[in-house]
Order: structure tokens, then sequence, then C-alpha cells
């Protein structure tokens, strides 16, 4: 199966400790099987301080909700110590995603992330993809081509020389979708949602009407962009492309709104990614609402 990714995606490298958002604080990080039996049978003298942070599959987080084994400085202290070969799965591909459709696998990196963040809605690659692997796993079984129906919403989406108002219009009608939200209807679903950070939950509901700003259309276009990329290339059918498609629209709408009160675009962007999609029971409860 071929691996596929956009052309921005060879841009990223992990911060480390110049980031201000360590993934490596907050998040219960769990271990997979295969560097759990590693981590038993490891001989170098840091194995028994990786064995005693380990709790019930995961790594036990400090009293700050730090992972135990990142550093004052903001490293971690496993690649420090060992090496990266040493590092968990969701250590090493975060923040990094693959989504399997009839074409092949297609990777793309979480704007969760704010050095993902910083690339994706700084780049206009977003319509093009490029083969960067082959990865051994069986082809999808699906006959639904996500791949084809992104293009088509990118095609709309990519077309400047149109109204930015006007394609979000055209891509919401392309499926039936709402062409916006007001207050009542996106804090109805807002409110229903868990939040990691229950200021971000005061932050959201508080957003007045979204609207438009001449100067931050590239922005919310990527945005968008990457959503749809997340969501709706793993669809399996013309359903759930729907319903992925409604989720991508509710969270770029959120960030217009947010926008108009607060121009760090880039860390408004982060924080719905976060507590939006990165938690799999809010991403299904907002699709739940475009699936009719």
């Amino acid at each position: 199966m071929k691996l596929y990714a956009p052309n921005y995606y060879s841009g990223f490298t992990c911060i480390a400790d110049r980031c201000r958002h360590s993934c490596c604080v907050g998040w219960e990080i769990d271990i997979d099987a295969d560097t759990m039996e590693k981590y038993g049978s490891l001989s170098h003298s840091y194995g028994k301080n990786i064995r005693n942070s380990i709790e019930d599959g995961h790594f036990r987080l400090d009293k700050r909700d730090r992972c135990p084994h990142l550093d004052e400085s903001g490293l971690c202290k496993i690649i420090c110590e060992i090496g990266d070969d040493c590092l968990c799965d969701i250590c090493r591909e975060h923040p990094r995603f693959y989504n399997y459709n009839l074409r092949g696998c297609f990777v793309g990196l979480g704007l969760s992330c704010e050095e993902a963040c910083r690339i994706i809605l700084g780049s206009d690659d977003y319509t093009d993809f490029k083969i960067i692997d082959e990865i051994n796993e069986e082809d999808d079984v699906t006959d639904f081509d996500a791949v084809a129906e992104t293009e088509k919403l990118y095609k709309i989406l990519s077309d400047r020389s149109v109204d930015y108002a006007h394609r979000l219009s055209l891509i919401a009608s392309s499926y039936s979708m709402p062409t916006d939200f007001t207050i009542g209807s996106r804090n109805e679903i807002l409110s229903s949602l868990e939040y990691l950070d229950e200021e971000h939950k005061k932050l959201f509901i508080n957003a007045p009407k979204a609207s438009f700003s001449a100067n931050k259309y590239e922005l919310f276009e990527r945005a968008l962009a990457y959503f749809i990329y997340r969501h709706c290339m793993c669809a399996a059918d013309e359903y759930e492309f729907r319903a992925a498609l409604g989720f991508s629209l509710f969270c770029e709408n959120l960030l217009r709104a947010l926008s108009a009160e607060n121009e760090d675009i880039f860390d408004l962007a982060r924080i719905i990614s976060e507590e939006l999609e990165y938690s799999e029971d809010n991403t299904e409860s907002i699709k739940t609402e475009f699936m009719f």
C-alpha cells in the first residue's frame, strides 16, 4: 500500500524544549505491548526508572501532570539517556495520524501540536499529496473514494478568485450542510462535551457569532483544509463523509468566532484541536449532529 503525505509534511520536526505546550504534559501516555516488553528487559541503567514509572499500562504522571521522563528543560530523559529507539508508539508518532482509504494510506500532522499548527496554517500545499513510502498493509475494502470527494472540496476551497464566504457556502451546500451556526446551536453542542481544561469551555461558550475578517481568510481556509483532510479522508461511505465534513465546518466556524476577540489564531486552532478532535468522544458527539 502506498503512503501519501501533504507537501508540507516533510517540514515538520519536533521542537522539543522550545515547545510552549508540551505533549508530555497533561496527557496520559499509553505504552504499546511491544515497547512494554522492551522496557521489561531493558538492561540500560535508566531502565529501572522507566519500569518504576509505569502503572496500568501507561506512564504515571507526576503531581504537575507531567510525564515522569520530562526533565525541567522540556527534554525527554528516555531519548537523552537511551535514544529515541526506546520511545513507545505514541511518543514516537505524535502528532502524526494515518487515514486509510481506497487509494492507500494518508499521513498527516495533528493541529494540537504547536509546531505542526505553525506549518499547517502557514502552507498552501494542502491540495497536493506525494508518495513518501510503501507500507505493508492490506488495501481498504471500501469502494467509496474519499480522496476524490476531498479533492472536489479542495477545488472549491482553494479557488481564491471566489469570495471566501461563498466558497464555504458552496462546500456546505454540496452535502446539504448548514452554511453557518447560530450561537445557540453551536453552544448547545459545545455545552454537552467533556473538556481537558474548563477555561477552554468558557472560551468556546462565550465566543461571538462567527464573522469574516479579510486579513485572516487564508488561515481559515488552511484550517478547514486540515480538518477535512484529517476527518473526511478516512470515511468509508458518503454518510461518514458528510458527518466528517459537518465536524470540519463546525471547527472552522468556531475558529472564526473565537478569532474576533483573539488575534492568536494559531493558538486558538491548537486549543480547538486539543479539545474537540483529540477526544474521540467529543469528535463523535459533534459528528452525530450531522448524521441526517
